[in-house]
């Protein structure tokens, strides 16, 4: 096969990045000589992500709505014109032979583009409620990969193919032991460990429910790895300064996730699209606090996947102050739950998510 130039555009979260650096990832092994360009959104954090994977971006000065002040999206239309003149010329430039659109801001001026263009798109759409972009772009994609059964009301049937969301293969691929995973961490392999994940920023409401209980879940032999991301790392730290470093391990943002993952016993987590995949790929036991607030609650939808199937246990946002902690304690303590939980959310696991899109990519190029 000839080596193909693909242009992959989208981002504004980590959910829509690291997917998007996977599948890029894969197109070097599925088709080795690929030369493979990002486009992204000025100012957003794939500008500075995607080149630390080292992979080139160029950024469009395009952005959303601000639904919150409606004055100050009096430039919008301009944005979107510049976007659409850049995406057009970085596509003359660079002539690629297909264009995927992982959701985000970039992905609409790009694949627009690209369809004026006739160059050929695919959409990958990580969550269980397709985003407002993917939507817009679905007519003239040639293929949708997703990661979720039911997709049919947000695209055409025939164009949907379920692959799963794409990871990262270092966790994956995985093979470190909890016994070297809780030594990274300062932890004793014999303890039982809570992973605390509220996505890259952050969960607020996890966040305040671990900080008011920090005394009663350590006392219970509970060790924690607890991200919290950089708004609220210098709480976390007065808080802890009298718990024992064996005891717990605070940190802004984890980049060691397959070590955290393996010294991890039970997880609370926020339920993004790309936590979610992690999860099921590794098998956690894990309790899910859906961020009430994201695009069309698409992370409650995305838990209640797990859920309705007996894969992972659910508490709402608002209700975390009251319920998170108990529901960790017990869990912790339950080994036959760990087990069922477990052995459920593995079903979801796809391994090979990554390659089947790449694959995709590969047929529909020009």
């Amino acid at each position: 096969m000839n080596a193909k130039r693909i242009i992959i555009s989208g981002g504004g979260t980590g959910g829509h990045i690291y997917p998007a650096v996977a599948i890029a990832n894969e197109l070097r092994v599925q088709n080795p000589g690929v030369e493979i360009l990002f486009v992204g959104a000025e100012g957003k954090m794939e500008m500075e992500k995607v080149p630390r994977e080292g992979f080139k971006i160029i950024g469009l000065p395009i952005a959303g709505i601000n639904r919150s002040n409606l004055l100050a999206n009096i430039n919008f239309p301009f944005k979107v014109i510049n976007s659409l003149r850049i995406a057009r010329r970085v596509l003359k430039d660079f002539a690629p032979d297909a264009v995927v659109g992982v959701g985000g801001y970039a992905s609409g001026p790009t694949l627009i583009a690209a369809g004026w263009m006739g160059i050929p798109t695919l959409i990958q759409e990580q969550n269980s409620y397709a985003g407002v972009t993917n939507k817009l772009l679905a007519k003239r994609s040639k293929k949708i990969c997703v990661a979720y059964p039911n997709m049919e009301k947000f695209f055409p049937s025939e164009k949907i193919l379920i692959t799963g969301n794409p990871v990262r293969k270092d966790i994956s691929e995985s093979k470190i032991s909890k016994a070297v995973a809780s030594e990274k961490f300062g932890l004793s392999p014999d303890k039982t460990t809570v992973l605390i994940l509220g996505g890259s920023q952050g969960a607020r409401s996890i966040n305040e429910a671990i900080l008011a209980n920090i005394h009663t879940i350590t006392a219970a032999s509970i060790q924690l790895i607890w991200q919290t991301g950089k708004g609220f790392l210098e709480k976390a730290k007065s808080a802890v300064i009298d718990i024992p470093t064996d005891r717990l391990h605070v940190a802004e943002f984890i980049y060691d996730m397959p070590a955290a993952y393996a010294a991890a016993d039970v997880v609370a987590s926020r339920a993004g699209a790309l936590s979610v995949s992690e999860l099921s790929l590794v098998g956690k036991p894990t309790i899910l606090v859906p961020f009430p607030y994201a695009a069309e609650d698409h992370q409650t939808q995305n838990a209640m996947s797990l859920v309705d199937a007996g894969a992972a246990r659910l508490i709402l946002d608002k209700s975390a102050p009251e319920e998170l902690v108990p529901a960790i304690l017990a869990l912790s303590l339950d080994v036959v739950t760990q087990q069922l939980l477990t052995r459920n959310i593995l079903t979801f696991g796809k391994p090979d998510a990554g390659k089947n899109i790449a694959l995709e990519v590969l047929k529909i190029c020009k």
